[in-house]
């Protein structure tokens, strides 16, 4: 059976992809293979955080690989609060203005 290694160790996330591929193949966690390491994420897009997360464990590991990346991007907003790059510290992430906009459009 062919592994695939899914960079992530959310149970919810790895428990609905494993649903969705059935027994074609066998995912992993990072807990599942021992990773407890830090993963850079410092791109500015979501789609390029998954990325360089994926390739950077197959280059670690030699496994096949994927991963995924989130942001609250809401769509009846414009996208708005938007992407933060995790390196970001916490406080930054969403400063209150965003998040009194955010709810001020929200409530709407």
């Amino acid at each position: 059976m062919t592994k695939l290694l899914f960079a992530t160790n959310n149970p919810h996330k790895l428990g609905e992809i494993r649903s969705m591929l059935g027994s074609r193949f066998t995912v992993l966690s990072l807990q599942d293979i021992g990773f407890s390491g830090e993963i850079p994420e410092d791109r500015p897009t979501l789609e390029e955080n998954a990325s360089k997360k994926a390739f950077f464990l197959f280059r670690r590991c030699g496994c096949d690989c994927f991963a995924d990346d989130t942001g609250l991007e809401v769509e009846a907003l414009d996208g708005e609060p938007g992407f933060f790059p995790p390196g970001m510290p916490e406080k930054e992430k969403m400063p209150m203005t965003i998040r009194q906009n955010f709810c001020k459009k929200w409530l709407k």
